[in-house]
């Protein structure tokens, strides 16, 4: 039986809250809405939480005022929210760790529903790569695939552009309401009309560093394969490519000239596994076989995550044990368990308080390191 919902208007507004309130990011959300079973019921214990996990300041949950107001002006936008576990989410986004409890929407809602393919790459792109971009954007949304991209400037404008008839989404980093970079004001309305806009970002936030990763994130995330071509050994298409990676997603890659430095990244892509692009054809090759996947997995929602017990026994001393066992640098939460010796539910529990308190961050692959406070 399938566990998508829908919800109230509500426990929507709770959820838009739930997921501002700071400290509570994609997976402590999730955590949660599995323990509590609603956002309504999760603000509720948000603050006795934080305190116990020696937060140094009361957690403030995000206020419901300026989100009515902001809902107003993104329907006026013409946009649209959806929620993760309802049954209009997209079912490939819903299935990684990390995936965003809120997207904002412009345009076209059904292309979603459609198999997907992610095109990243340079900003600063050769006239050749450029070509080869449109070439097999034009003939992989022939082919019935939406092409998904970041709209930055070179390989992800060009990849918008060619594939634009047959169904484009274009992930931004910023909110609906802000258009990113500036030169692509024309595309961004071309895109509202007759693609779709997507982002986790809320209305009036213009994209800033952090924010990049997390869109990348959702283009691989929305794919069931993802192309770089061009791309520098430090570059974010190899985000990309790394959290395509980690969703289990397919990673393609054209290659190039040694002495350029823009194709050492897609290069070493290859070295590493990604499947050698040189038109289309290497592409549907590999990617036919992943349509089931995308368009007939079975329906079931949010993945499900482990409901923390609410009614354990937690010292001081436990806190004080686990919090030790955390650093800077991320671990296996499976690993913190072997070496305290410590019921798994008492860790969750506990490391759902630090997370909290402003003392700890979780990461996809059910890893956590500490934050200095």
């Amino acid at each position: 039986m399938s566990s998508k919902k829908n919800f109230s208007n509500e426990e929507k507004l709770a959820r838009h809250q739930l997921i501002r309130t700071p400290s509570v990011g994609p997976i402590t959300f999730k955590h949660l809405l599995a323990t509590y079973g609603t956002a309504l019921q999760a603000l509720l214990h948000l603050p006795d939480l934080a305190a116990k996990g020696r937060r140094k300041t009361p957690l403030r949950v995000a206020k419901a005022e300026p989100i009515i107001k902001e809902l107003r002006a993104l329907k006026a936008l013409n946009g649209m929210c959806l929620h993760l576990g309802e049954a209009s989410y997209p079912n490939l986004l819903s299935h990684i760790d990390d995936a965003p409890p809120i997207l904002y929407l412009r345009g076209h809602r059904h292309l979603l529903d459609a198999p997907s393919l992610g095109i990243v790459g340079a900003r600063n792109a050769s006239a050749t790569s450029l070509r080869l971009t449109q070439a097999i954007a034009t003939e992989m949304s022939e082919a019935g695939y939406v092409i998904t991209s970041g709209m930055a400037r070179g390989i992800d404008s060009m990849a918008h552009k060619a594939s634009i008839k047959g169904g484009t989404i274009a992930c931004i980093a910023g909110g609906l309401d802000i258009i990113y970079p500036k030169e692509n004001a024309a595309l961004y309305e071309e895109i509202s009309k007759s693609g779709l806009l997507v982002t986790e970002i809320p209305l009036g936030i213009s994209p800033q560093a952090r924010h990049f990763p997390r869109r990348n994130r959702i283009i691989s995330g929305l794919s069931l394969g993802v192309l770089v071509i061009e791309a520098a050994q430090k570059s974010g298409s190899l985000i990309t490519a790394k959290c395509a990676l980690e969703q289990n997603r397919e990673v393609f890659s054209v290659p190039g000239s040694p002495a350029d430095p823009r194709a050492r990244g897609t290069n070493q892509l290859i070295k590493d596994g990604a499947v050698l692009v040189q038109s289309s054809v290497d592409i549907l090759n590999e990617i036919k076989g992943l349509n089931d996947f995308s368009l007939h997995e079975s329906e079931q929602g949010m993945p499900p995550f482990e409901a923390l017990e609410t009614d354990i026994s937690i010292s001081d001393q436990d806190r004080r044990n686990i919090s030790a066992l955390l650093s800077p640098s991320p671990i296996s939460i499976d690993e913190i368990i072997r070496i305290s010796g410590y019921p798994a539910s008492l860790v969750l529990a506990i490391i759902l308080e630090l997370e909290l308190a402003n003392r700890a961050i979780r990461y996809p692959g059910n890893q956590v390191s500490s934050l200095a406070n």
